[in-house]
């Protein structure tokens, strides 16, 4: 190695936040290069990609739909990564929280009352916290790195719901297809706007927004989670109960991406299905670190995520170009945003060979 990492220090603070704007003007320029290579103009790509799908009342209503999740998810992992628990299992609570609810809601399709939304919706938090508590379980207990587990359990998930709708929560009169049946009306949630998909979900993702600031900056709970990122060693001399702490984040984490995943079988889905995520507990990851952590900053990185979902759709259908231009532009801008920070942090330094010393 020609180079070395050297840390500088004393860390600028609006540097800190300079870098996600950085990192997407980054990603902006090598968009802007790539459209160029592949034939395309990269102003009409661009406004493709990231004015077309919002350019409607319609348009924007999607942007709320597909933000709505996002921000769910992104909401409860800024609180694990405060307190440095890396949970990156934020998908597979979305899918567990998706499958638990809807095993609620095809057994109530014939039931009436305004309990019956409550319950499934209660029913998917506790399906995504049990499985965030469940790797919280192995970290405290086992020392198993949290990291590992909380991959290993997505696809965990994601094989147990494949399961369920080809096997006891398949519809009988589904012609076969791998989906439950449709909800009942009372297990649906209500649309905010007529004549668009925009549910109740964007609201419980601000609610979250508001109440994870508020525990953060706020209450005791949110001053011990801090302490616990920065220095376990002190937050234990200081009396803090680590490994509860862990237990605490980790419920908070997965119960918001399990409501995430009963918003969206209850919402615009209105039945199980194999697809009930494009991904998005895994863009919440690019969100929480692009947002800073930071509540208000999540929200502003889930509206530019669920937009960058949206462009590539309409990339796909105006400019012949694969779905796959998504995942190019959040690995982009993850990419980036970890580039940014580490120049932040450290700077780079060549190395110097010694002068070997001349034999006699």
């Amino acid at each position: 190695m020609f180079f070395r990492l050297e840390p500088r220090g004393e860390q600028s603070t609006s540097m800190a936040y300079l870098s996600p704007v950085l990192a997407g003007l980054l990603t902006f320029i090598t968009g802007a290069i790539f459209f160029a290579v592949e034939g395309q103009d990269p102003l009409f790509a661009f406004k493709t990609l990231l004015y077309t799908p919002i350019s409607d009342v319609y348009g924007l209503s999607e942007l709320c739909v597909k933000a709505a999740p996002i921000m769910l998810c992104a909401i409860g992992l800024a609180v694990v990564y405060r307190a440095n628990v890396w949970n990156i299992g934020a998908e597979g609570q979305l899918l567990m929280g998706g499958l638990l609810a809807s095993a609620v809601a095809v057994n109530v399709i014939d039931v009436e009352g305004i309990w019956v939304l409550p319950v499934v919706l209660l029913a998917g938090m506790v399906g995504g916290g049990a499985w965030a508590f469940l790797a919280a379980w192995l970290k405290t207990r086992f020392h198993a790195n949290e990291i590992l587990t909380t991959i290993m359990f997505n696809y965990i998930a994601l094989n147990f719901l494949i399961y369920s709708v080809h096997g006891p929560l398949k519809d009988p009169d589904g012609y076969n297809f791998p989906e439950s049946a449709m909800f009942g009306d009372s297990a649906l949630l209500p649309t905010l706007v007529e004549g668009t998909r925009v549910h109740a979900g964007i609201l419980f993702a601000l609610l979250a927004v508001v109440v994870v600031w508020v525990l953060l900056s706020r209450s005791f709970l949110g001053f011990q989670i801090k302490v616990l990122g920065l220095d376990a060693s002190a937050a234990r001399l200081a009396g803090f109960k680590d490994k509860k702490l862990v237990w605490i984040t980790m419920l908070i984490s997965g119960g918001l991406a399990g409501l995430a995943g009963a918003s969206e079988v209850s919402g615009p889905i209105g039945q199980l299905v194999p697809q009930i995520s494009p991904g998005y507990g895994y863009a919440a990851i690019i969100v929480a670190f692009l947002g800073r952590l930071h509540p208000v900053g999540i929200l502003l990185a889930s509206l530019l995520m669920a937009l960058i979902y949206m462009g590539g759709e309409m990339a796909q259908i105006e400019l012949g170009m694969p779905l796959a231009i998504t995942g190019l532009f959040q690995g982009m801008l993850l990419f980036y945003l970890l580039a940014c920070d580490v120049l932040i942090t450290y700077r780079i330094k060549l190395k110097t060979q010694k002068p070997t010393a001349a034999r006699g």
